[in-house]
């Protein structure tokens, strides 16, 4: 541990840490990572809070994640879902949570398309603690972090690195705190994919955009695939979903010109042809080179199995890793630690 004092009720965003914020948190994973590798794999250290999961969309690492890591932290966990919540009866997201906060949740950690939904929460609710596991369009700080806790598992350090993240830029929520956090580390980011898949504006992002994939990949330490968000680009105006009456839209990024609503890509096979990575391409990247994949993978789309499964995949070190942060992240939004 560091001399770092947290004094954060909610965590939203990698766009609102620190660095030493951000290496805190990783810091106090890394001890967390120590205790999984145990024959017991608990600590009491949340025994007696409760933590809800709140997801308005599906999941199935993160939920799985969150849930584990509350459990190995000795936490009550309830999960909760949109079909089986009283939202399917017309409830609004704010009276939900505030009988949920009555009965005396700790931390709630939610999922939901709308972004901005976690800071309309976390502004409303005066005693839980919020969690952004994903919002549209904007953040989701957890597997950010996992990846910058990967990366710095794999290689010392993430100052100097070329991290090229391919794919749906424009809506995916991963990409957004994998620059964030990357770019507060001191990486070099380069971000590729269809023109009409990378925002044509993107505030105080300090990265180098590509449409050619064989180019960006030269002399790469680490390539970031993101899935095709299609179902977002199945429901998005102009890229964006539509947020409820009463939340907030927050880190908004202008679509590229011909980004339309289903008109992203001609072809599932064109788009992996031109931006699928396989072993050929990864030949020009560093001999060390790290590849990584927030899941769920699309096999023969974004990645080929052999690299899936190759000597430089860290996919499943992700997952594992996942458990760590996440335990770091309710742990110190628990209060348990003051410094």
């Amino acid at each position: 541990m560091t001399d770092t004092r947290w004094t954060r009720k909610d965590l939203l965003a990698i766009s609102d840490l620190g660095k030493e914020e951000i290496e805190f948190i990783l810091t106090t994973a890394a001890s967390f990572k120590e205790v999984l590798g145990r024959e017991i794999k608990k600590v009491p250290s949340l025994r007696g809070k409760t933590v809800v999961n709140l997801f308005f969309e599906p999941s199935t690492r993160t939920r799985t994640s969150f849930e584990l890591a509350a459990k190995r932290l000795s936490a009550d966990v309830v999960n909760i879902t949109t079909s089986g919540s009283s939202v399917s009866k017309g409830e609004s997201l704010l009276d939900m949570a505030k009988n949920i906060e009555a009965l005396q949740a700790n931390i709630i950690i939610i999922r939901h398309p709308s972004s901005g939904a976690p800071y309309f929460l976390a502004r409303s609710l005066k005693q839980s603690s919020v969690m952004n596991a994903g919002d549209g369009t904007h953040e989701h700080p957890s597997q950010g972090l996992l990846d910058l806790f990967t990366i710095i598992e794999k290689k010392g350090s993430i100052a100097g690195l070329k991290v090229v993240i391919v794919g749906d830029i424009l809506h995916s929520r991963v990409a957004r705190s994998d620059i964030h956090g990357l770019s507060k580390m001191g990486a070099e980011i380069h971000i590729v994919g269809p023109p009409t898949m990378l925002p044509s504006f993107i505030p105080q992002w300090k990265v180098k955009s590509h449409f050619n994939l064989d180019e960006a990949v030269v002399g790469a330490d680490v390539i970031i695939l993101l899935r095709l968000q299609l179902e977002r680009q199945a429901r998005a105006t102009h890229g964006f979903p539509t947020p409820p009456k009463g939340t907030t839209v927050v880190g908004h990024v202008t679509p590229a010109k011909g980004a339309q609503r289903g008109n992203f890509f001609p072809t599932i096979r064109e788009y992996a042809k031109l931006y699928g990575l396989n072993e050929e391409r990864i030949k020009k990247a560093n001999k060390d080179l790290l590849v990584m994949h927030p899941g769920p993978i699309n096999r023969g789309v974004e990645i080929t199995s052999e690299v899936a499964d190759g000597l430089s995949s860290v996919i499943l070190d992700q997952v594992t890793n996942g458990i760590a942060v996440r335990m770091a992240l309710l742990y110190l939004l628990s209060g348990q630690t003051d410094g």
